[in-house]
C-alpha cells in the first residue's frame, strides 16, 4: 500500500466501527472464547497496559508496520513477537500516554511524530492478567529506530501488503501456559510466527484497512 492512499483513508479510518471480538476471534486460540467466560471476573481488576500499532512509510513510501521481538527471559512472552507498549507507570495521564511512551522507550520514536487514528478493542491476556489497550497510530515520516537493548531484540518492520495477504494466514502448533500444544491461527510476516494477543490486534487493523481501501 502507497503512503498517501492511507493518508488519503484517514478520515474513514476514524469514523469507522471497529469490527472488534468478530475480528479478533478470527486469529484467536481455538479455547479463547471459554478462557474469556471464565475469566470474566479477573478482567475487571487485571493489570492495564497499552501498546501502539504504528503505520509509517519507508524512502519509497510503501506502508510498513512496526513490531518488535522481545528478549528472552523467565516469562509468558519471552521471545514473541508484539507491538512495542507496556504497562501503565505512574505519571502517565492515560493510556494513549502509556502507550506513546513505551513506544519512545523501545524503538526510539518520539510521540510528537506519532499521530493517533484511534484506539482499537482491547484484549485480555489470562497468562499474565493484563487488560491491554491497542492504539492505532501512524508517522507521516520514516522514523529512525532505536530499540531498547535490555528489552528489545529486534524491531521487525513488516510491509503491509503482508499483513493484508490472506495466504500469510497459516495454523502453528504452539506452547502454551497451561502445560499444552494448540494449533492455532497465525499471521507469517517477515518469517516470523506471529499468534495470541499480536495476531488478534492486528486481525483487527487488517480488517479495518480492507474496509476503506
Amino acid at each position: 500500500m502507497d503512503f498517501n492512499d492511507l493518508i488519503n483513508s484517514i478520515s474513514k479510518l476514524k469514523n469507522i466501527e471497529l469490527p472488534a471480538e468478530a475480528s479478533q476471534f478470527k486469529m484467536s486460540p481455538p479455547f479463547r472464547r471459554e478462557l474469556i467466560a471464565r475469566n470474566k471476573s479477573k478482567i475487571k481488576t487485571a493489570k492495564q497496559a497499552a501498546v501502539l500499532a504504528l503505520l509509517y512509510p519507508d524512502l519509497n513510501q510503501i506502508v510498513h508496520i512496526a513490531l518488535i521481538l522481545r528478549k528472552t527471559y523467565h516469562g509468558v512472552h519471552s521471545a514473541q513477537i508484539g507491538f512495542p507498549g507496556g504497562k501503565v507507570e505512574v505519571g502517565d495521564e492515560d493510556l494513549v500516554a502509556t502507550a506513546l511512551r513505551e513506544t519512545n522507550e523501545e524503538i526510539g520514536v518520539h510521540a510528537e511524530m506519532v499521530e493517533v487514528i484511534k484506539p482499537l478493542t482491547p484484549v485480555y491476556i489470562p497468562p499474565s492478567n493484563f487488560f491491554v489497550k491497542p492504539f492505532f497510530g501512524i508517522s507521516r515520516s520514516t522514523p529512525t529506530f532505536v530499540r531498547q537493548d535490555d528489552e528489545v531484540e529486534d524491531i521487525v518492520e513488516v510491509p503491509l501488503t503482508q499483513l493484508l495477504d490472506d495466504q500469510l494466514v497459516i495454523s502453528t502448533t504452539v506452547p502454551t501456559s497451561y502445560n499444552i500444544s494448540v494449533k492455532v491461527p497465525a499471521f507469517d510476516l517477515n518469517g516470523h510466527i506471529v499468534w495470541g494477543a499480536t495476531a488478534m490486534m492486528l486481525s483487527e487493523i487488517k480488517d479495518l484497512l480492507k474496509e476503506v481501501r
